[in-house]
């Protein structure tokens, strides 16, 4: 039943904020801005507080006036908030409201205008992008309803900041409107124009521990400026909205972090430039940045969103966002192994140097053949196999060997016969005798030979199967298409199958080559493509069960193509 009760306005028209992650499993996350995380002796030191820290409510005065002391500053010129976010959120409670404006130059930090609208105020938005921060398009908009204005330097998403003089320009043109500085990423800026604003009487300042300090967890952030003007923002929110815990690692990660983040903020740098001059050469766009992320222009950010995911990798896209659609932001992870798997993804997605394929269920259609096989062996034992059990056995995993599997099935049926059985009866009926056709005749090719031709003219191809030598071969021979894969790993070329990553190391290996797509019909082959570092793409074979689709995601594809064929729109 429908309840009576409805939400404000404001409200009800908002959408909940959350980030776009790949379906993939992700173990390397580039898409929050996290700093690199802090010596666990900081974590240690939470003993030295003892229990009184999380009976007490918390006081957020040492912090602040350790803020104060950094930033010579009065005590009441500092408000340790929740994050930035909250501070963002009292600045807009506090001067906003309805029949007031915020200017907004866009695209930039989306908080901000979600919490004007909270707010109940009007939000006018200016293009800034790649341009020159718009000065004279703000004072050009203003009007005796603009309440505010946002300044985030370094901007998010894009990187940019904005000069002393354009700061100092608006100041003066708009006494009565009060600057919003939002500068999360200060610290990596070339010239922090924090000082500045804090010297200005219409100015506030909004910082976070949460980047270049590397605690985002804790969620500590503070605001900074006139004191009428906190005075404010301390009014528009409630008395402990940070926790003692985060308030007292904050303070000693403040007093003995220095270091850490100076260190931090020189690799950071370094790294943008080594990123940037990596995808300029892939013909990316990638601006120079004053933050710790890069903006990138794909011509498909989408995909290259989801190729990333597929390797474990995740960036920040922006669906949806006007401007952004074809940006990826990606974090500069201020570690040299975390950015040389980064640039080895990038260039595995952007530069593939070969194409690997799964035979069963991919090129070869075994849905009268393998899968028959495994079922007329469970008629020799008075067990009826299914379909769905044998597909649901493939998506569970540690299932590229069709004798085991087989073997599996019967033990879950309660059928105690040893496996070398097992292997006789399916041999018997995939290969055939004298008295009757192997079930291998009943196997047709997925895609046609033309296409596979076509691409093999462009692309090195290989071939990687957990199928014995002999039924390779004698698929390919049956099918024509042997001289089309300089390469055909199979079971009888390495000690392990997949998902263990040899197979498909292997066949990199023989390739010469070091960026692969692999195509695979199970999260078998996922896997063992990801461990491997080659991109996964699933595919759903004839005959499978529903279901296989989200499994194949699970496991890991980056995508699961409708076509074999659909391979080749995403490799252009």
């Amino acid at each position: 039943m429908s309840s009576r009760i409805r939400p404000n306005a404001a409200v009800e028209g908002a959408t909940f904020y959350s980030v776009p992650r790949p379906s993939a499993p992700i173990d390397l996350r580039l898409d929050g801005n996290e700093g690199v995380a802090p010596p666990f002796e900081l974590l240690e030191r939470l003993c030295d507080f003892g229990p009184e820290v999380m009976r007490c409510y918390p006081d957020s005065k040492p912090l602040e006036a350790a803020l104060a002391e950094r930033w010579e500053l009065a005590p009441d010129q500092v408000l340790v908030t929740a994050g930035a976010d909250e501070a963002l959120d009292r600045i807009a409670r506090s001067v906003l409201g309805p029949g007031r404006e915020l200017i907004l130059p866009v695209p930039t930090f989306e908080m901000i205008e979600r919490y004007a609208h909270l707010a109940g105020a009007e939000v006018v938005t200016l293009p800034w992008g790649d341009a020159d921060f718009p000065v004279e398009a703000i004072l050009a908009a203003r009007t005796d309803r603009t309440a505010a204005v946002a300044v985030v330097t370094p901007n998010n998403p894009t990187g940019r900041s904005v000069s002393r003089e354009q700061l100092c320009r608006l100041a003066e043109a708009m006494p009565e409107v009060l600057l919003i500085v939002d500068a999360a990423y200060g610290e990596f800026a070339r010239d922090d124009v924090t000082d500045l604003a804090l010297q200005l009487d219409n100015a506030v300042v909004t910082r976070t521990f949460s980047k270049a300090w590397g605690l985002a967890g804790l969620r500590v952030g503070y605001a900074m400026g006139p004191t009428e003007i906190l005075s404010w923002l301390r009014r528009a929110g409630g008395p402990y909205s940070v926790a003692g815990p985060a308030l007292m690692l904050a303070e000693r990660r403040l007093a003995t972090g220095e270091g850490d983040l100076r260190e931090f903020v020189s690799t950071v740098r370094d790294e943008a430039y080594r990123l940037s001059v990596r995808l300029r050469g892939w013909g990316v766009e990638a601006p120079c940045t004053e933050a710790n992320f890069l903006l990138a222009k794909l011509p498909d950010a989408a995909w290259v969103h989801a190729a990333l995911g597929g390797m474990g990798i995740a960036v920040r896209a922006f669906p949806g966002r006007p401007g952004l659609e074809d940006r990826l932001r990606i974090t500069l992870p201020g570690d040299e192994r975390k950015l040389a798997r980064l640039e080895r993804g990038l260039a595995t997605v952007l530069e593939p140097e070969a194409l690997l394929f799964d035979v069963d269920g991919v090129l070869a259609d075994v849905s009268n053949s393998y899968r028959m096989a495994t079922k007329l062996v469970g008629s020799v034992y008075d067990v009826e196999i299914e379909d769905e059990e044998i597909s649901a056995a493939k998506q569970a995993g540690n299932a590229n060997d069709d004798w085991e599997l087989t073997w599996r099935l019967l033990g879950a049926r309660g059928v105690e016969v040893e496996l070398e059985d097992v292997i006789q009866w399916f041999e018997s009926f995939y290969q055939g005798d004298e008295n009757r056709v192997g079930l291998h005749a009943t196997e047709t090719l997925i895609p046609s030979r033309d296409w596979l031709e076509q691409l093999a003219s462009r692309v090195p191809l290989a071939v990687v199967t957990g199928r014995p030598r002999h039924d390779l071969d004698q698929f390919l021979d049956q099918q024509g298409v042997r001289d089309l894969f300089r390469v055909q790993v199979c079971r009888d070329d390495t000690t392990e199958l997949k998902p263990h990553p040899a197979p498909v190391r292997k066949a990199l290996s023989e390739l010469g080559v070091e960026r692969a797509w692999l195509i695979g019909d199970t999260p078998d082959d996922m896997r063992s493509a990801r461990a491997a570092g080659v991109l996964p793409l699933g595919f759903v074979a004839p005959g499978e069960s529903t279901g296989s689709e989200e499994a194949l995601v699970r496991a890991g594809a980056a995508r699961v193509l409708a076509r074999v064929e659909d391979v080749e729109a995403l490799w252009r």
